[in-house]
């Protein structure tokens, strides 16, 4: 058997999330079963991170062992050819037996992406959040920076998670403003312009960074102030933190793994 490394793209719009599901359209059980068209037989494909349903990703990486002898590129392409035109596998490559994409994962970064302003345009709704007040950048930042390095991120961690430990460890988190967002050529619209959050770290509970954008998009509009943050982690409650952005702004820009 044979260890690949598959990265990804997808639009997540149509779909229940990276996991396999009983109900509705997954990522995981779209590409499980074109491999299992190449392979002849059932296959278990691990992702780095489980997107939920309606999120994006730009470079998510999975892990698949594989018996047929297909070269890592022709795999590429056949897949590419099965899958639905909203998932694409951008790589393949050969890896080592203890290449595990989940397990080597050593960060993520995610982008949210925010039309602020004006009129939103119509091609950004599924990659956007469309927030018309305006926000202060500054004050933004101020509030992010507190959320820089070891903390216990359970007031940005949505109920029904069930996990050992809610310390994560983000190392950047930058605000700016772009001419494109997710996909390229997605922009803002008239009067609007695009806003990203993008954080990377060593691992996100379940709805963490969509807490956090919320949180700070509070903060921009001065409904909350930036030096609010540190009390908010220390409380360690979830009713304490903003509400949580929707999932049609978020997007897996890269996994960062530790060498095959």
């Amino acid at each position: 058997m044979r260890n690949l490394k598959l990265t990804l793209a997808y639009d997540g719009t149509e779909y229940v999330g990276w996991q396999r599901q009983a109900g509705g359209r997954s990522i995981q059980g779209a590409l499980e079963s074109a491999l299992a068209e190449i392979e002849g037989a059932p296959v278990t494909v691990v992702g780095a991170g489980r997107t939920d349903a309606g999120v994006h990703a730009l470079g998510q990486v999975a892990s698949v062992r594989l018996a047929h002898g297909i070269e890592p590129r022709v795999l590429a392409r056949a897949l590419n050819a099965k899958l639905p035109a909203d998932i694409r596998v951008l790589g393949a490559a050969a890896v080592g037996a203890g290449f595990h994409a989940r397990y080597s994962a050593r960060s993520k970064t995610y982008r949210y992406c925010v039309s602020n302003g004006g009129v939103a345009h119509p091609f950004a709704a599924r990659y956007a959040w469309h927030v018309a007040a305006p926000l202060q950048l500054d004050a933004m930042r101020a509030a992010g920076d507190q959320l820089l390095g070891r903390h216990d991120f359970a007031a940005f961690q949505s109920t029904g998670s069930q996990v050992r430990s809610t310390v994560r460890t983000l190392s950047s988190l930058t605000i700016e403003r772009r001419p494109a967002c997710g996909p390229e050529g997605t922009t803002g619209g008239t009067g609007a312009a695009l806003l990203t959050v993008e954080v990377e770290g060593d691992g996100f509970l379940r709805h963490m960074v969509r807490a956090i954008v919320g949180t700070l998009v509070e903060v921009g509009r001065g409904r909350r102030a930036a030096d609010d943050i540190t009390p908010v982690l220390e409380s360690k409650r979830r009713d304490r933190a903003g509400p949580t952005a929707p999932a049609h702004g978020l997007f897996l820009v890269r996994v960062t793994c530790a060498d095959a």
